[in-house]
């Protein structure tokens, strides 16, 4: 069974900060898939077994700040 998660990401603002996103949270076990809506702030994550403190985590790494 796949879950999705939703996190606001508000200091996002471009192409660079979708991508550093992707890339912290993809690397997670479990993550199948990761959607970056750089208009609304909203970070999409997919997977199974998901974890939100490690996703949490991962966008911290990425230098943002997710709620």
């Amino acid at each position: 069974m796949t879950d999705t998660l939703t996190f606001s990401v508000p200091g996002m603002t471009c192409g660079h900060c979708e991508a550093a996103v992707k890339h912290e949270v993809g690397a997670l076990a479990g993550v199948t898939g990761v959607t970056v809506d750089l208009e609304s702030k909203v970070v999409t994550v997919e997977g199974t077994a998901l974890d939100p403190s490690a996703i949490v985590e991962a966008i911290d790494e990425a230098g943002f700040d997710a709620t």
